[in-house]
């Protein structure tokens, strides 16, 4: 089995970091059983057109658009594109310290979008806490960075671990009145509840705003996709937490600092 170290190659469908390295050189996940070649190894692209594509990309341009611009085929711009957002889940923020928003939210589209099929064979999703959707969880640092994870559910078991490895001890962590943040302050923590049931969104500088803003935001850019594989959301996570967190840079310096990720990801396989 190969563990993760650093940047090793993770699952394209379930991005678990636990593979099999098979004799043929593919990788198999341990957890989905998956088959795949490390894109890394496929990528034959001289540099000035992965600099374009890189700037196509970061102006959001779509797949046809940047294929109009760059002399490139469609097969290896997809390769390019998935080790772009790769790359981005791989530059994960700094223990935060300091004042921290905490918040769930789930993903997966309106209802009145769905497919027929999907329509006939599931009844109608709740919303909010007890829904079938994706849940995420985010952690926002009030100096703008944002960090956030895909998870199966959204009880305390799944949420504080994350509190506790993203977040120095200490810190104010702001959160809504839901059970699964209830013991925050028992591990090191100065807990700050907002209770949205009563029409609070801020009590004396304690809210979720920010966070809350992020959450419109990805839903946004989302929707725009007009739909997205569910073996593919983390790598969109992964990427708009990258464009949030980045969102004060220039382009030019938005185009460096991904070469950079990419090249480093490139060297690690």
């Amino acid at each position: 089995m190969l563990r993760n170290a650093g940047m090793k190659p993770i699952c394209p469908k379930c991005s678990s970091n636990n593979l099999w390295l098979l004799k043929d050189g593919r990788f198999r996940c341990t957890k989905c059983r998956k088959t795949f070649s490390d894109p890394r190894q496929l990528l034959k692209i001289t540099k000035a057109k992965l600099r374009k594509v890189v700037e196509e990309f970061l102006l959001e341009h779509s797949t046809n658009v940047i294929l109009s611009r760059v002399d490139i085929s469609k097969y290896m711009l997809l390769k390019v594109l998935t080790l772009l957002r790769v790359a981005m889940t791989q530059d994960v923020p700094e223990v935060f310290d300091g004042t921290v928003e905490v918040d769930e939210t789930y993903l997966g589209g309106q209802w009145k979008n769905k497919r027929l099929s999907v329509k006939h064979s599931q009844a109608k999703p709740k919303r909010g806490r007890g829904t079938n959707k994706q849940a995420v969880f985010g952690i926002l640092c009030r100096n703008g960075k944002v960090w956030a994870e895909l998870i199966d559910s959204v009880e305390a078991k799944q949420l504080q671990p994350r509190i506790l490895k993203q977040v120095k001890k200490g810190p104010v962590v702001c959160s809504d009145t839901w059970r699964g943040y209830t013991g925050i302050a028992a591990k090191g923590y100065v807990h700050r509840l907002v209770k949205h049931s009563k029409d609070s969104y801020v009590s004396n500088g304690n809210h979720i705003n920010g966070l809350e803003g992020f959450w419109g935001y990805l839903k946004r850019k989302l929707a725009a996709k007009g739909g997205i594989r569910q073996s593919r959301l983390h790598l969109y996570l992964g990427e708009y937490v990258w464009r949030y967190n980045n969102r004060r840079l220039n382009l030019k310096e938005q185009q460096n600092h991904l070469m950079k990720l990419l090249h480093e990801y490139i060297r690690s396989g």
